[in-house]
């Protein structure tokens, strides 16, 4: 099932996509947005919740991001190995680690699908980066990795568009990561029933039409379970947490020459049995 965040008469609701059409399902959950409701007992009768209700046209509603404001955006650093090989032969010097590197990102750096990415005024170099989002269904602390998966309530797309100069201010990275309305999120997520535990997914990123990122999950250097084990030990997870699982080759950064997104380009990231995630980009007014 496809579930999504959004305002429909000025309200924000959520609800499943069925038939490109939108139904609400606020009143029959009792949940007050899509995070309690993937955290809640009546997320497994999902099915049974939207039989027999009204219907909006898809078209109708302003899509938000799937989960408007997570608690914690948890990213993987280079966790695609022809990434990593593209940052050593750009020049960097970078190692492999014992332990997934993450950061974290606010949600106010969030934008959904249909909605402009921003270039801020402080830079010109804000680079794409296709990735998988997981979205976490229930609360956990020191989640063992072969229980990993029971976590997993869905699974969007994610742009985890980078200020390149900025990361490199300090040795940590989210200054570039965290600037507003940069980091595209949705069209939806997807419950994980409708994708096998560790099935390997294409990722496609488009800017302009023009395909600059193709790669897939099979490069993935620390797998699903490991990130939720590894962000678990830290801090307790709950339902609507969100764990960006990294990006595969081919950004802008490592190009010769580099490229940029700009105003005026349009920036989509498709993931298999997912959908499109698409976005303008736009300059901070």
């Amino acid at each position: 099932m496809k579930l999504v965040s959004y305002t429909y008469n000025g309200e924000e609701a959520f609800g499943a996509v069925v038939d490109e059409n939108v139904i609400d399902l606020r009143e029959p959950s009792g949940c007050a947005n899509l995070a309690e409701f993937v955290g809640s007992a009546v997320f497994a009768d999902r099915e049974e919740l939207v039989t027999g209700r009204q219907r909006t046209p898809l078209s109708a509603v302003t899509l938000l991001p799937p989960i408007p404001k997570p608690e914690k955006i948890v990213c993987a650093v280079r966790n695609y190995m022809d990434h990593h090989q593209e940052v050593l032969a750009a020049g960097m010097k970078r190692e492999l680690t014992d332990y997934p590197p993450i950061f974290l990102r606010v949600w106010r750096s969030q934008s959904a699908h249909g909605q402009p990415i921003v270039r801020p005024r402080a830079s010109e170099s804000l680079d794409w980066e296709g990735e998988l989002a997981v979205i976490i269904g229930k609360e956990g602390r020191d989640i063992p990795e072969d229980s990993a998966w029971d976590y997993v309530a869905g699974y969007s797309c994610y742009n985890d568009a980078s200020v390149r100069e900025w990361q490199f201010h300090a040795k940590q990275i989210a200054a570039g990561k965290n600037f507003e309305n940069t980091g595209g999120f949705g069209p939806w997520m997807v419950t994980a029933d409708e994708i096998d535990r560790g099935q390997i997914l294409k990722i496609t990123t488009r800017l302009n039409d023009e395909v600059v990122q193709s790669g897939d999950t099979s490069h993935l250097i620390f797998s699903i379970p490991q990130l939720i084990n590894y962000a678990s030990t830290i801090f307790t997870l709950v339902a609507g947490d969100v764990i960006v699982t990294g990006t595969p080759a081919g950004v802008g950064w490592s190009r010769k020459p580099q490229r940029f997104m700009k105003p005026g380009d349009t920036v989509e990231v498709e993931i298999e049995s997912i959908g499109v995630l698409k976005n303008p980009v736009t300059a901070q007014g």
